[in-house]
């Protein structure tokens, strides 16, 4: 499974797992808190679970997380 864009460069993408993105960039978990997600006690994501199933599990639309998170690499 190829993290990398035709730039060389990390990308998220929404068939990746919650514990692959934790490894591209060591502010990704903030971004994740940022939309409520795995930030309190009854709110932990599993990192097995794909990006997309973390958010349709908490109603987060995928393209917006996913442009929060590839801002993380872009900047």
């Amino acid at each position: 499974m190829s993290e990398v864009t035709t730039e060389n460069k990390p990308s998220f993408r929404p068939d990746m797992s919650v514990g692959e993105a934790m490894k591209v960039h060591p502010e990704v978990g903030l971004v994740f808190s940022s939309y409520h997600l795995g930030g309190c006690s009854h709110c932990s994501i599993n990192e097995m679970e794909t990006i997309e199933q973390v958010c349709m599990g908490y109603g987060v639309p995928v393209d917006q997380l996913l442009e929060s998170l590839n801002n993380l690499i872009e900047g």
